[in-house]
């Protein structure tokens, strides 16, 4: 009897001390646990903080967050590809010249914020190209000698088409001698004179996907002419043409205003991929090479263009049988 307690004894001695262990090395394990969960939570704070400060936060102060959550979508968007294309499917294909007038209600996205009104969340078109071209990520071809991206426009050109130059002037004074000499800013850009864009794309017909497609190839922003004293004159002054394959990249990372939802704002690579902007087509491929404006007056350019655009519609239904 007294050999058979001993041994419950020990039994019951050895359970705890496995018992005490096992809870000893719990307790060790979980606060490792917690250590390791405090070192990540901070690890993961930090990189919040770092992109509240380079992705969300209000420029003015980049400790605040101007809005209810990071944008982290738009900032890191990467353009669409286009469907792989060769040669032996294209089966039709034209060129077209449009222009894209601003001041149409569909296009006022590419108008504003202007100059007097601007804001920190989004920028007009022509800010996103002159930011590109400055800063060296877009090519600026000369627009005066074709728009086939022929000469590329250096630096000191486009700053000083863009930023103007010095030049001497007289102005009128109540003394002798009347006049005075002084120098004065001429030829600077006002970026609310921006009134069109003109763009160059190519329209085809991929018989191996069965569709009739089409891709820009370059694009143009058109000024209001001024003389030399800053005056209005008539006609318009094409800025410089942008190979837009290469601009894809950075119009996908630049977002449009949606007048629905703030939420679901588009690109501007989504706004020329899905052809969401109207427009009037002022030239098409021919053997003269010559715009419409050449042969037609008034009205009859809209009646023209009308009827190139109609002409691809029915070209792309009489392929198919009904």
């Amino acid at each position: 009897m007294k050999k058979s307690m001993r041994k419950v004894v020990l039994v019951s001695l050895q359970v705890m001390f496995l018992f005490g262990v096992s809870f000893s090395q719990n307790n060790t394990n979980n606060q490792a646990a917690a250590a390791q969960v405090k070192v990540d939570t901070s690890a993961a704070n930090a990189k919040v903080d770092t992109t509240l400060k380079n992705l969300g936060s209000s420029k003015r102060n980049p400790d605040i967050l101007d809005g209810v959550y990071v944008r982290e979508h738009y900032p890191n968007r990467k353009a669409v590809s286009y469907s792989p294309l060769r040669e032996a499917d294209v089966m039709w294909s034209k060129r077209i010249w449009r222009v894209i007038d601003i001041n149409e209600k569909m296009n006022l996205t590419f108008k504003y914020p202007m100059e007097a009104n601007p804001t920190t969340d989004r920028k007009s078109l022509i800010d996103i190209l002159l930011d590109g071209v400055l800063e060296g990520t877009l090519t600026a071809y000369d627009a005066s000698v074709d728009d086939e991206f022929t000469k590329q426009l250096t630096l000191q050109e486009i700053q000083k088409s863009i930023a103007g130059h010095l030049d001497s002037a007289k102005i009128a004074i109540p003394d002798p001698p009347y006049e005075k000499d002084t120098v004065e800013l001429k030829g600077k850009l006002k970026k609310d004179d921006i009134v069109n864009y003109r763009i160059k794309e190519d329209w085809f017909f991929d018989k191996q996907r069965s569709v009739m497609d089409v891709r820009i190839i370059g694009i143009c922003p058109v000024r209001l002419s001024r003389d030399e004293s800053g005056n209005l004159k008539e006609g318009f002054s094409p800025l410089f043409w942008i190979y837009f394959p290469a601009a894809r990249q950075v119009f996908a990372q630049n977002e449009v205003f949606n007048n629905h939802n703030d939420a679901e704002r588009r690109t501007w690579d989504d706004i020329f991929f899905k052809r969401m902007f109207t427009s009037y087509i002022t030239k098409e491929s021919n053997v003269y090479n010559r715009s419409i404006r050449d042969y037609r007056l008034g009205l009859d350019q809209l009646i023209e263009a009308d009827a190139i655009h109609r002409d691809m519609i029915n070209l792309e239904h009489d392929m198919w049988e009904y």
